[in-house]
């Protein structure tokens, strides 16, 4: 099982993003949708029975949408780096993720890619296209964009990373020039395997008026009581208290995770509707999540 799943967050367009993003990339279906119950209308303010959240494979990679309203939106902070396997296939991409959106980067050849751009989509989701082969069957990677203050960083972070996930390992890093007038070894680019799970990060040290926010989380799925123990402890060190919420928290660097147990899917989609929502009541009082007590209220009579 892929122990970290991206999550993007959506205002109300979860499902309709979910079935555009589905007819671009092969091997690519829709797994389970999720509803909302009365239960934490006062959190959520969505009506009983509309999408919740969308459960999704691209390309084999999992995937998850939440409708969970206006609050966040899309940034280059978290983008999608997709690598094609043809110039046919990054041109279909190119034309079908721009369509309505916009281009950062027009499809061209740049000094680190024969073909490359980057997009953002119509729902305003960011893609770096790229034609490279990285011996890997994962061709879809999230990257990490590191601004401002936080350009220096990215080093920091990729080891930081690597260390929290078991069998990690930084598989590439790319300094700045010394014309940048930079600290040397400060990172450009670097990739890191994340028990086998691929990221790619990079840093600018222009000016930006975006940062890390909720739009696009990481979802950490654990087996114990135990494993949500280590990953709430070491991702929440030094990072935002405040953001703590139903599994949820800011990182120091301000990228978001949600640590979630693998048998809360299983509790909230109870076909017993009154058990699901004593589950939904408990965990929303929570801000590590505790699965002992989940258990618990969905064997309470």
């Amino acid at each position: 099982m892929q122990i970290i799943t991206p999550c993007l967050w959506f205002d109300n367009q979860a499902e309709e993003a979910v079935n555009f993003y589905i007819s671009l990339f092969d091997n690519s279906r829709i797994k389970k949708i999720s509803r909302y119950g009365k239960e934490g209308f006062e959190y959520h303010q969505k009506p009983e029975g509309s999408v919740m959240t969308v459960d999704f494979q691209l390309n084999g990679q999992p995937f998850l949408a939440l409708n969970g309203g206006p609050i966040f939106k899309f940034n280059e902070s978290v983008s999608f780096f997709v690598y094609c396997d043809s110039a046919e296939r990054i041109n279909f991409l190119y034309e079908k993720l721009s369509e309505g959106g916009s281009i950062n980067m027009p499809l061209d050849k740049y000094d680190w890619s024969k073909k490359y751009a980057w997009v953002k989509d119509k729902f305003g989701v960011s893609w770096q296209l790229d034609v490279e082969d990285i011996n890997s069957q994962q061709k879809i990677v999230p990257s990490l964009l590191f601004v401002n203050e936080k350009f220096k960083q990215l080093k920091e972070a990729a080891i930081y990373y690597s260390s929290v996930f078991p069998n990690s390992r930084i598989i590439l890093e790319f300094p700045y020039d010394k014309s940048a007038n930079v600290t040397e070894g400060t990172l450009l680019f670097a990739q890191f395997n994340l028990n086998d799970y691929l990221f790619n990060a990079m840093s600018s040290t222009l000016k930006h008026d975006f940062d890390f926010n909720e739009s696009i989380s990481f979802m950490v799925n654990c087996e114990t009581q135990e494993e949500i123990d280590h990953y709430w402890n070491k991702l929440s060190e030094g990072g935002d208290e405040k953001a703590q919420q139903c599994g949820w928290l800011k990182d120091k660097f301000g990228v978001s995770w949600q640590i979630v147990p693998t048998v809360l899917s299983k509790l909230l989609g109870d076909k017993d509707a009154a058990k699901s929502q004593r589950v939904m009541h408990v965990m929303l009082q929570m801000k590590k999540i505790v699965i002992a007590d989940l258990v618990k209220a969905a064997a309470r009579n």
